[in-house]
């Protein structure tokens, strides 16, 4: 038997529970961000608490642009929960939340939950760090550890060096064409070999993509690499050394031949569409540079020094977003800012903008360049649009040249660009205290947290949408200018499918007053994007009871669990054609098969056929939904231990 993996000596040294199913690890930091923390911090407050279990952290970083009170409001709140409970604040304008715990916060060897699928950026300097819903991440603030399945851990092996103009971007796309978007649930990957040609915001950049694999999360070594960026942000006291043993066992290990790669690109509209830049010629409208994947100083300092002397194309819209206040402040004291105004770059704040649809949609039938993670249809805020991911080093060659180009056919010296001894720092920008008389500011868009039903012994209602392969969370809740209403579930549910049937939540809703559940049929890949819990918590306000797929993914079905609603998979993928839209369905003896752990049989009233359903359900998981959600369930106990 070989040694241990890194991803095994993370996890014992948090082990809570081991059980047949699952394990429960201990959470040492969590995260949160403004589109889902309010959320998460409501829900903190229905609980007897009145201080953290973890060493917490609010960023705000998404919804920056003011439009209409809904956004500041929100920022109030959380910004006096912070004060109450013992959380850093983080302002508007300090930067992304990823960058910036990777900055200021994140340790080798450390737990991370985040309310955010883009957590996992910490595992770049070597933090097993995940995303989660935002109940998930309240209940671990309560000091309540974090269920998983037990993880297959995957070891991505690289070896040789990599070329010039091909970077960590093009590493990650070529294992997105490898892995794809699908069929990696319950899988952690750990990278190895050849690894110290990557700076820590490189490897960042890769663990954050790693979210598009659909994996649990991924993982670095910390090693010298590491200790120097922490010695340079001055947390030289939160390295530790951190890697494999010597013949670690892998459940699976592939390997990428670096010196073969070159620069590569994902086609819309999702980042596992990979192909050879060289192999397209595409006329680009705008290119945008940032996000929480490539937004670094290194990133920044690549794109001003491959601009030295030149300009965007005029016919190009040109956006260029720091990740921090950090890498803005460095970038405008040693002229890089200035290079990059000087070809054209219209600078942002530090925020997520362009990625979530926030700002800087593209124009009807555009072409984007874009250095973010997804290109999911219509996530840009524009669904004509088509959006390319690449490295910063293709997004600059395309500004220059107009056309999705190789960087390496712009006829320009590779830049180099070193890790700079020191960072600058100035944390006058978070607030970090604990004054429990602090008053909660809540503004009229600010409504209660739900909580569901109970789940009786039969589900009795209509299949009232069939939904296709790889749902996004993006298409059950919208994002972009809808986002400001996440603080008020009533209101934020009158968009669910909104994209995908805009009659859906009236429908439900005359459902729900007649009694009837409400049922959505799905293919595969159900849920993949963003940890967004209110693409459970919504459906579940407008009476969903069950999802029936053909595969849900992992950080949606958690949500699913938490909000009472039935995550349900088709025993036979080909079920999934015998129920239409509009079906009456009828599930008897719920009670008895997840108890068992038995298969279910749905009957379809409007064909007289019969279904099989499984469920790969823990009891843990049976009894979250007996209860109508996770939150029901903890408050009851938390209430009967104080009493």
């Amino acid at each position: 038997m070989g040694g241990k993996n890194l991803v095994e000596k993370v996890l014992q040294s948090h082990l809570v529970q081991n059980s047949r199913d699952e394990l429960a690890i201990a959470v040492d930091q969590t995260l949160t961000q403004d589109a889902t923390g309010t959320m998460a911090y409501m829900q903190f407050e229905s609980l007897p608490l009145n201080c953290v279990r973890t060493s917490s952290f609010s960023y705000i970083d998404h919804n920056t642009i003011q439009q209409g009170f809904e956004n500041a409001d929100d920022h109030a709140y959380l910004r006096s929960v912070a004060a109450k409970y013992g959380i850093t604040f983080s302002k508007a304008g300090n930067g992304i939340c990823h960058q910036v715990h990777l900055e200021r916060f994140a340790k080798p060897g450390a737990t991370l939950l985040g309310s955010d699928s883009h957590t996992p950026t910490a595992g770049g300097i070597g933090s097993l760090a995940i995303g989660c819903g935002g109940l998930d991440v309240a209940l671990a603030m309560a000091g309540q550890p974090f269920y998983m399945p037990k993880p297959r851990v995957i070891n991505v092996r690289l070896k040789g060096w990599l070329n010039d103009f091909v970077s960590a971007k093009d590493i990650i796309l070529k294992l997105l064409s490898i892995l794809t978007t699908k069929g990696n649930v319950g899988c952690i990957v750990e990278y190895s070999g050849d690894i110290a040609q990557l700076s820590v915001p490189e490897r960042a950049t890769m663990t954050n993509m790693g979210a598009e694999l659909g994996v649990t999360t991924s993982i670095f070594p910390s090693d010298k690499v590491t200790r120097e960026f922490l010695e340079a942000q001055g947390r030289a006291q939160d390295w530790k050394d951190l890697r494999p043993d010597m013949h670690a066992d892998y459940d699976r290990v592939i390997e990428i031949d670096l010196g073969n790669l070159e620069p590569m690109a994902a086609h819309p509209h999702s980042p596992d569409n990979v192909f050879r830049v060289r192999d397209s010629d595409v006329h680009v409208d705008q290119v945008c540079i940032g996000s929480c994947t490539n937004s670094s100083y290194k990133d920044l300092m690549i794109a001003a020094r491959m601009l030295h002397d030149g300009k965007a194309s005029n016919g190009v819209s040109f956006i260029v977003t720091p990740g921090s206040r950090q890498v803005l402040e460095m970038i405008a004291a040693n002229g890089a800012l200035a290079a990059l105004i000087e070809a054209g770059a219209r600078v942002t704040e530090p925020h997520c903008g362009f990625c979530i649809g926030a700002c800087d949609a593209p124009g009807t039938n555009q072409v984007s360049v874009r250095t973010n993670n997804r290109n999911f249809k219509g996530r840009s805020g524009t669904p004509s649009a088509g959006i390319y991911l690449a490295s910063v080093e293709t997004a600059v060659a395309s500004a220059i040249s107009g056309r999705l180009t190789d960087p390496r056919d712009i006829g320009i010296v590779c830049p180099s660009v070193e890790v700079p001894a020191s960072f600058w720092n100035d944390d006058s920008m978070f607030e970090s205290r604990h004054a429990p008389d602090t008053k909660i500011i809540r503004g009229p868009n600010i409504s209660d947290p739900f909580l569901n039903r109970a789940l009786g012994d039969e589900l009795a209602g209509e299949a009232l949408i069939k939904a296709g392969d790889k749902v996004t969370t993006d298409h059950i809740m919208p994002a972009g200018a809808r986002l400001k209403f996440r603080s008020n579930i009533p209101k934020y549910s009158r968009f669910v499918f909104e994209d995908l049937d805009s009659a859906f939540p009236e429908k439900a809703l005359a459902n729900k007053k007649r009694g009837i559940d409400n049922v959505i049929i799905a293919g595969e890949s159900y849920g993949q994007g963003s940890s967004r819990e209110h693409a459970a918590i919504c459906p579940a306000y407008l009476g969903v009871r069950a999802v029936i797929a053909k595969s849900i993914e992992r950080i949606h079905r958690a949500n699913l669990i938490n909000f009472g609603i039935l995550p349900l998979i088709f025993c036979d993928p080909k079920d999934y054609k015998s129920i239409s839209e509009g079906d009456t369905l009828k599930i008897s003896g719920l009670k008895e098969a997840l108890a068992s752990g038995r298969d279910m049989t749905a009957f379809n009233s409007s064909t007289s056929g019969r279904i099989r359903l499984g469920h790969d359900l823990s009891a843990r998981e049976t009894e979250i939904l007996l209860a109508g959600g996770r939150l029901n369930l903890v408050k009851n106990k938390m209430v009967k231990e104080d009493a």
